[in-house]
């Protein structure tokens, strides 16, 4: 085996030692337009971390930035500790993997793979055996032969994948790699594209606009918003203690209760914004209460929807409990102050 399989240690996000991947400062601008403003950010060796955000807020020309098809303004990139910013793309070792799979249609999967070793001078052997040693990672070794039109999308995405380990990267850089799957191949892919960074023990960044892909992949989500870095943290702290208001919907976080939060949290500044989690908000039957206006069955729990003066609240119960109620069914509002937050708008 050609390809480094080093036995992987959880990354040490906290650590002292040098950063795998450090940007500094990026100001990047499309015609006057601010792309990027002021961006900040470390990833440690062996970490994976997902750019999460909305269109237009600025993961992918981050990412497009550090790859160096795109050059900012001012900032910098380093890999390792190696300043990046003036070279070009195949220069910086970094391996990539696109949404669109952009594989060379008239070559097979082993002369697809085989492509970036032969552009780095690999005698032909060596880089036959390592690209083999790639495709049979993704497992696709009986496949080495086909044409990509031969391919599933996923098998093709294997491809992909396999190219971009292959060279040996320092970084590997994906973009919206799932984004063309259906649902139940993306959640086997994402499987088995977390299980395969961890075996090889490459730092990764993964852009992506789906908050469950970027919960149940990432070391840590960079959520970003207009140009800039709204917030850094690990999924599960981020879902849990949000940093302002706008994090906590786009996230998904829980409701927001504007307006009428003292009835939920007393003690709340006036006109504050409450996050309750969805778990967390209890239902009463009240005659005298709002009313229960959608019902949603998601499996190993009910979500109930209230039209609220702030808006739509909702509270996740069990099937047993939720078999209580129905639409058109008013109830009551609580919640333990203990389980709600008071956030920045």
């Amino acid at each position: 085996m050609l390809l480094r399989l080093p036995t992987m240690r959880a990354p040490e996000t906290t650590s002292t030692t040098q950063p795998s991947l450090a940007v500094a400062g990026i100001q990047l601008q499309y015609g006057g337009v601010a792309a990027l403003q002021g961006i900040d950010l470390e990833v440690a060796s062996g970490e994976f971390v997902a750019l999460l955000g909305p269109s237009g807020c600025g993961k992918t020309s981050l990412l497009r930035t550090i790859a160096g098809f795109v050059h900012p303004q001012q900032g910098a990139v380093r890999l390792n500790g190696r300043d990046v910013a003036g070279l070009a793309p195949r220069h910086r070792n970094i391996g990539i993997v696109f949404q669109s799979y952009a594989l060379f249609p008239h070559m097979s999967v082993l002369q697809n793979v085989l492509f970036g070793l032969e552009c780095r001078g690999i005698p032909k052997s060596a880089a036959t055996q390592r690209a083999r040693d790639a495709i049979g990672l993704v497992g696709l070794s009986a496949f080495a032969d086909r044409r990509p039109k031969q391919l599933s999308g996923g098998q093709q995405q294997r491809v992909a994948l396999a190219r971009a380990i292959v060279i040996e990267p320092d970084l590997l850089l994906l973009d919206e790699p799932l984004g063309a799957l259906d649902k139940q191949l993306r959640v086997q892919m994402q499987t088995e594209l977390k299980a395969l960074q961890r075996r090889l023990g490459v730092t990764a960044l993964f852009v992506t606009h789906d908050q469950e892909e970027a919960m149940s992949m990432a070391d840590r989500i960079v959520v970003m918003r207009d140009g800039k870095i709204a917030q850094i943290d690990t999924p599960e702290s981020l879902f849990a203690a949000p940093n302002s208001a706008w994090v906590c919907e786009f996230v998904g976080a829980g409701n927001l209760l504007r307006g009428d939060a003292a009835s939920i949290l007393p003690g709340a500044p006036p006109g504050s914004v409450v996050q309750v989690p969805f778990d967390k908000l209890r239902v009463s039957p009240a005659a005298n209460g709002m009313p229960i206006t959608g019902r949603r069955f998601l499996g190993a729990m009910v979500e109930l929807q209230m039209a609220t003066p702030g808006g739509i609240v909702c509270a996740h119960l069990s099937p047993a409990a939720a078999s209580a109620f129905t639409i058109g069914t008013h109830v009551h509002l609580h919640a333990d102050p203990a389980d709600c937050r008071v956030l920045p708008h």
